[in-house]
């Protein structure tokens, strides 16, 4: 891993984007100031001196950025090679290094735009700002629209007449902060494979919605890998690869088990018809749910039905 002094010998020498770039003036001066920056559009220069980490400022700021790069803290430097939300706070000193040509945006904003009395938060009680791990989050292509979305209309509602405007960046800020704060529950919790453990978590999400089945003419949406794989916008093959590393189970057999549960309560508990259960369950017909059913737990359907409730079979 680049120390960090050799990560500041490299920013001298690299491509980087000056913060104060994205500042008005005197916003340091101001009360209650936001704005919002497209990165794509701020000048980007190679410089021939050194250049210094980011100062400590009375601004904190959220981004999206795009392009790989690297972001420094004092004690770690981490490697950002796919679309990646950051937040950064008056108390945190951060060096950026781009390494290829960046996109994204970014939005700025003083601790006095999110006072409790208008935002109903102490900023810095917040989850995303009091816990000891750096706020740096990989995003699932999804994340990445919903948060590019939000920034838009940060755009779009800056630029507007509307009276209250400022109250409507108040409220697109906060759902920054909240998605932060999601990805973050999922980082803490697994703190070495957060961005596998985002998905699965999302992978299972996915599964328990489509459960329970509650009446015959219910019939689950996703029923392959591949179904999962499209909603969650990944291969196949990569789903699977996270899926097994982190459950050590396939993406075919933590959907088999599932199905195989809901089989169970569906035939201990309902009078439907063996027929019904297996057409709302996602299969073709009643001979593949018989079979699927026999290769999970060795007895057919039918049979499972008509035993004691206390034999358990699973």
């Amino acid at each position: 891993m680049l120390s960090f002094n050799e990560f500041d010998k490299r920013f001298a020498t690299g491509s980087s984007l000056e913060l104060k770039a994205l500042l008005p003036e005197g916003i340091q001066d101001e009360i209650g100031h936001f704005n919002v920056f497209n990165l794509s559009k701020i000048r980007q220069t190679v410089s021939n001196t050194p250049s210094e980490p980011y100062e400590c400022r009375t601004f904190y700021k959220v981004s999206l950025l795009m392009g790989h790069s690297k972001i420094g803290y004092p004690d770690s430097i981490i490697d950002l090679s796919q679309p990646t939300l950051v937040f950064t706070t008056p108390k945190s000193p951060v060096t950026w290094l781009p390494l290829a040509r960046q996109s994204g945006m970014c939005c700025v904003f003083t601790s006095e735009f999110l006072h409790p009395t208008r935002s109903g938060v102490v900023l810095d009680e917040l989850p995303i700002y009091k816990s000891p791990e750096h706020p740096v989050f990989p995003l699932q292509k999804s994340d990445v629209r919903n948060v590019k979305d939000i920034f838009e209309k940060m755009q779009t509602a800056i630029s507007s007449t509307y009276t209250y405007k400022y109250d409507l960046l108040r409220a697109y800020t906060l759902e920054l902060i909240h998605l932060g704060q999601q990805l973050q529950s999922i980082t803490m919790l697994h703190p070495n494979h957060s961005n596998f453990a985002r998905t699965t978590s999302l992978f299972i999400e996915l599964l328990e919605r489509q459960f329970p089945v509650e009446n015959p003419r219910q019939r689950i949406n996703l029923r392959t890998p591949k179904d999962y794989a499209e909603k969650l916008s990944i291969h196949v093959n990569h789903l699977n690869k996270i899926l097994k590393e982190t459950t050590s189970l396939t993406t075919s057999a933590l959907i088999a088990g599932r199905i195989l549960q809901e089989a169970q309560i569906l035939l201990r508990q309902t009078n439907w018809t063996i027929a019904e259960i297996a057409d709302s369950l996602g299969f073709s017909d009643f001979a593949h749910f018989a079979k699927f059913f026999k290769n999970e737990t060795s007895i057919s359907p039918g049979v499972y039905r008509s035993q004691p409730k206390s034999l358990n079979y699973t």
